[in-house]
């Protein structure tokens, strides 16, 4: 909760794939927030109000994913819509003529992102959520102490740079 509320102020992006990774932990403790504050949140090191206002959060995520039925995949809705907004904002960089870094960068990942989408990232979303989609992907695996190859790394590098150019330029 703390992470999230300094991140959202920051990195909008960097937030989207914290919460991506909040979404996962609950999921991961099947959506139990009495489990989550006895074997996860007791690990930090909370005051009792922290802890209590750490809990409380939890259990609005976990309300809302109950309620928006995403307890297996997907994302609550406030997360799809900062997505959506991002996407928007997207757009509007592509379109901008003042932002040819921002082009040149979409330029540069627009090849890695249509490999992906052509090994089965969703064609239904923008580039943007398979972007974040990639980039959280390795990031669970690198959390997981899994190897990622310098290929894999060097190949994502211009997705990560056009998701770094567009949290800088997004305008909430």
């Amino acid at each position: 909760m703390f992470i999230a509320q300094k991140l959202k102020a920051r990195n909008i992006v960097a937030y989207v794939l914290y919460m991506m990774q909040v979404e996962d932990t609950i999921r991961a403790y099947d959506l139990d927030a009495d489990r989550l504050e006895s074997e996860y949140l007791s690990r930090f090191d909370y005051d009792d109000e922290q802890l209590a206002q750490a809990k409380e959060w939890y259990e609005g995520l976990i309300d809302m994913m109950q309620m928006e039925m995403c307890q297996k995949t997907g994302h609550v809705q406030a997360l799809t819509n900062i997505i959506s907004d991002l996407e928007a904002a997207h757009q509007s960089l592509l379109d901008d003529p003042q932002k040819p870094f921002y082009q040149a960068a979409y330029g540069a990942a627009l090849p890695v992102l249509g490999e992906l989408r052509s090994k089965g990232m969703d064609e239904e979303v923008g580039d943007v959520a398979n972007a974040l989609d990639a980039v959280y992907g390795i990031t669970l695996l690198k959390m997981q102490g899994k190897p990622v190859s310098p290929e894999t790394s060097a190949a994502l590098a211009p997705v990560t740079r056009m998701l770094e150019l567009l949290a800088e330029n997004y305008e909430s």
